[in-house]
């Protein structure tokens, strides 16, 4: 890892740093990603589960239920949405791309839950669109992802 992967919360109470680079990035359009995000979309990327740690603040990050398969940490002061993790891939975390202090080192490639948009939030790129998870989504039966 050529420079360090650092990131936190709007407030600045909560701190992470990720001990591997990112990797699986991409748009979700689900219905939770849009509450959670306030937008129509959220850009995400992956770690190995023990390489997403906290810095500072940990004591200030909360955590819900935010579907059937999954739950969300959030900072409690500020409410920025960090990371999510899944049930069918216990051995990694989703985090809000966002949150990092260099985003643009990480670029999304595809688009999820596309079916689930916001009307008249069309993706202006010609990434990969998938009605719902991707076909190769490890962890899901084809019937979850098509």
């Amino acid at each position: 890892m050529d420079q360090d992967w650092t990131g936190g919360c709007a407030c600045g109470a909560v701190r992470y740093r990720l001990a591997s680079t990112p990797y699986d990035a991409g748009w979700c359009h689900c219905r939770t990603c849009q509450l959670n995000s306030g937008s129509p979309a959220m850009a995400f990327a992956t770690v190995p589960a023990g390489d997403f740690q906290f810095t500072q603040g940990e004591d200030l990050v909360g955590q819900f239920n935010s579907s059937n398969f999954g739950h969300r940490l959030f900072c409690t002061r500020c409410g920025t949405p960090f990371l999510m993790q899944v049930d069918h891939q216990p051995e990694t975390v989703d985090f809000s791309i966002a949150t990092l202090d260099a985003p643009d080192r990480v670029v999304p490639a595809f688009h999820i839950f596309y079916a689930t948009r916001i009307a008249w939030a069309q993706a202006g790129d010609d990434l990969p669109r998938h009605d719902r998870f991707r076909r190769d989504t490890r962890g899901l039966s084809a019937d979850e992802t098509s």
